[in-house]
């Protein structure tokens, strides 16, 4: 699956459909968090996609490797990991989608001026997605720089990067984001009044063990109601393996749709 090349791996995703490259032996290695990810962005035909925090650009490339119609804009702040991300778009095997890619090295934090200058213009997109820092700094240290740089948050996370989602997305996109649970009171707080038709989704291990990601989407402008979505299962019980519907995500068959008004599956 990986190809080990002075400290980097270049990795396999979608069984092969496109590659990633990580540095090996340190830093946030993307899996699957990456990839349910990249699964809540639904749809076909021509779309703008940020990805922001986008490390090696997993998530990203994801979505643009089944979405034929997707321009994905990888935002990412370490120089360092926008250099692995630039190297997975110049990944031979991603010469298909590598046109529909670029990068901005900005932080997603800026405000006003300074994030328009960065190169993250308002009224841009028509989906946001965020994999945000989601270990309070209170937690311990990750062992390594790289980690550490994206392993906790500073300051009101998730308010700073919604409030630059709703800057640079049209009015009607669609914000997705995966984060842990104990986040979900932060991520309602930060949707505001910029974001409405909040979804939530519970991601469990197995049924009868406690959540351990939740995934979230809402839209610009929307003023519907919180709905909180039936949990989604990883495993059977007393396997690892994953449940088909998980699958399928993981691996690019299939997106997790949005309920929309009506609140039944598309």
């Amino acid at each position: 699956m990986n190809d080990a090349t002075h400290g980097e791996t270049a990795d396999a995703f979608h069984f092969g459909e496109f590659h990633v490259v990580q540095p090996k032996g340190r830093g946030h290695r993307s899996g699957m968090d990456a990839m349910l990810l990249a699964a809540m962005v639904a749809g076909g035909g021509s779309m703008k996609v940020a990805d922001l925090g986008a490390g090696a650009g997993a998530a990203g490339i994801a979505v643009a490797s089944r979405i034929e119609g997707a321009e994905v804009t990888l935002v990412e702040r370490s120089p360092d990991m926008a250099g692995f991300a630039r190297k997975s778009m110049a990944h031979p095997l991603n010469e298909r989608i590598a046109p529909r890619l670029s990068l901005i090295e900005a932080d997603v934090t800026l405000k006003g001026k300074a994030r328009v200058e960065a190169g993250l213009l308002d009224d841009v997109f028509d989906h946001v997605i965020m994999n945000p820092p989601f270990n309070d700094p209170g937690d311990r240290r990750a062992p390594d720089g790289l980690k550490a740089e994206a392993h906790a948050m500073d300051g009101d996370l998730f308010e700073d990067w919604i409030r630059t989602a709703g800057a640079i997305m049209k009015p009607g996109g669609q914000l997705s984001l995966i984060a842990r649970p104990e986040s979900v009171s932060d991520i309602i707080a930060a949707c505001g009044k910029r974001f409405g038709g909040v979804e939530i989704t519970f991601i469990h291990p197995r049924e009868g063990e406690s959540a351990i990601r939740l995934l979230a989407s809402a839209i610009k402008g929307s003023r519907a109601r919180l709905v909180v979505r039936a949990p989604l299962f990883m495993h059977p019980q007393g396997s690892h393996r994953f449940l088909p519907d998980i699958d399928d995500l993981n691996n690019g068959r299939a997106a997790y749709k949005r309920l929309g008004r009506n609140r039944k599956p598309a």
